[in-house]
């Protein structure tokens, strides 16, 4: 997988954290620069770890589903995109505003999970992960820091669209995916 597509991926990704710092930005009064700080180093460490993790999961299980790895690859992504598709139209998305390490810690593991399910899809493909895991963790650290004060200034309407492009990007990277394996695109 080349740098750009694991750019778009790392952001894709991120969008989950990223709509979750908006969210504790809102609750707070006026800007933390030491929860932002907070959100991006929790958030951005687990977007790092959970695909270094499912990529040691995924490359073990490359010798027995070689044949179907792309279909199994676009899956994963459209089920992760969908859901954060749908999710991004739930008008009932509360977030805690604590920034105590037991909620920061929930939080981190819950918007984690789909990165656990690409990492496996990345030891499907023929991808750097040391990069990859980079990547995705910078990428999520920053835009988590980022929302944090894009929260204190903007409000509720960003949060729900950041999840929303986040969901189609990871699609689109899963269509991608396949139509390269079926040599219909290259790039």
């Amino acid at each position: 997988m080349g740098i750009l597509n694991l750019l778009f991926m790392a952001v894709g990704l991120s969008m989950d954290a990223f709509a979750v710092s908006v969210c504790k930005g809102m609750a707070m009064k006026e800007m933390n620069w030491k929860n932002a700080l907070k959100a991006g180093l929790y958030f951005g460490g687990f977007q790092a770890l959970m695909p270094a993790l499912g990529y040691l999961l995924g490359s073990r299980l490359h010798s027995l589903i070689a044949g179907v790895d792309h279909w199994i690859a676009l899956g994963l992504l459209v089920f992760i995109g969908g859901k954060m598709i749908v999710e991004s139209f739930d008008k009932d998305n509360k977030t805690d505003c604590s920034f105590a390490a037991r909620t920061m810690l929930v939080l981190a593991v819950a918007t984690s999970i789909d990165a656990l399910a690409v990492g496996i899809t990345l030891g499907f493909l023929q991808t750097n992960i040391l990069l990859a895991v980079a990547l995705i963790g910078a990428i999520t650290f920053l835009l988590s820091f980022l929302g944090v004060k894009i929260g204190t200034v903007f409000g509720n309407r960003l949060s729900s669209r950041a999840e929303l492009a986040g969901g189609i990007i990871l699609i689109l990277i899963g269509v991608k995916i396949v139509l390269e394996h079926l040599n219909v695109i290259s790039f």
